[in-house]
């Protein structure tokens, strides 16, 4: 609860950017995979980064006073320009683990705050100490989350062990890349970078 307000409506306003982009290269790895198991789940995915986490959006923009979204900072633009070129144009294996560093890191960020929020709601004093950012610690640190990810974890394991050395090491090339272009995101809103 100790990150100052206006990084997080910041962040707040990248991330709705993001993840409709997000959604799109989910939904572009759902046409081309190649299993109709992985076609619904990917399509399942986009989904949830639409309805579900917009959702999420929309309660903190009303908190925030966030009428209008403006456009994709660097560090937004540059990710999901990446991750959206990566879904369309590399074999759909290496799409595949591009787009899962979002789903891993945000639940092992979600479940360590989480975790952090719950010893320190433990150890405070009285009950109106509140979090001002529990919606989003529940929305990334539940159950609920964990289902999706486990998903695109155990779907790109499956991929993987399917394909040539040579594939594994872009896949994990674009893992790497997506994962560091995630905390490249992070940062930028942390530093309120335009």
């Amino acid at each position: 609860g100790s990150l100052p307000p206006e990084k997080f409506r910041f962040y707040m306003i990248q991330d709705s950017l993001y993840l409709e982009h997000f959604g799109r290269a989910l939904a572009v790895v759902a046409a081309r995979a190649p299993d109709v198991k992985d076609v619904l789940s990917f399509i399942r995915f986009a989904e949830g980064a639409i309805v579900v986490e917009n959702a999420l959006h929309e309660k903190y923009f009303g908190l925030y006073g966030v009428s209008d979204r403006g456009h994709p900072e660097p560090a937004c633009h540059h990710y999901v320009h990446y991750l959206k070129s990566t879904a369309a144009f590399d074999p759909v294996e290496v799409g595949m683990a591009a787009l899962l560093p979002c789903f891993w890191i945000y639940k092992k960020v979600g479940d360590y705050i989480l975790r952090e929020n719950s010893i320190r709601k433990e150890n405070a004093a009285r009950e109106k100490d509140i979090n001002p950012y529990q919606l989003w610690i529940d929305t990334y640190g539940g159950e609920e989350f964990a289902v999706a990810v486990n998903k695109a974890i155990s779907i790109c394991d499956i991929a993987a062990a399917q394909a040539t050395p040579a594939m594994r090491e872009r896949m994990t090339g674009a893992f790497v890349t997506s994962s560091k272009l995630e905390f490249d995101f992070w940062q930028g809103a942390y530093d309120l970078r335009k």
